[in-house]
């Protein structure tokens, strides 16, 4: 095995080891825990979607890197794209509803951002590799 240099990245074993889906998991772990707050009669809608969003990211993260081909994990990273994009609405929404302040949805916001960029990122490095 290849032991990486001081100025290459580390090699990727898993998607676990995907920085990417390292951030995904603590989007998912502080929306299921920003949402606990929210109204009982939103379990079944906002908290709901919200929740399903989150944890897509890194779901789609995983199984794109476990398929066999670049492409697959492009389409892949592409979908997880877009389940930042939907709980970034939501959040939000949810900051315009009133069930969270902004300066409590802000750091979510913002690793929204980054994980958006990362993702970009990723997306377009996989298809120079094609």
């Amino acid at each position: 095995m290849k032991t990486a240099t001081r100025f290459e990245n580390p090699p990727v074993e898993g998607f676990r080891d995907l920085i990417v889906w390292q951030k995904g998991i603590e989007v998912a772990k502080r929306t299921y825990l920003l949402t606990r707050t929210f109204p009982a009669d939103e379990k079944f809608g906002l908290v709901s979607q919200m929740r399903r969003a989150a944890v897509s990211i890194s779901s789609n993260i995983a199984e794109g890197q476990g398929r066999h081909t670049t492409g697959e994990f492009i389409q892949f990273i592409s979908h997880a794209e877009g389940s930042v994009a939907e709980l970034s609405t939501q959040f939000h929404l949810a900051t315009e509803l009133g069930f969270l302040n902004r300066e409590t949805a802000a750091p979510s916001l913002a690793l929204l951002e980054e994980l958006r960029r990362m993702l970009n990122g990723l997306r377009r490095k996989l298809g120079e590799a094609r």
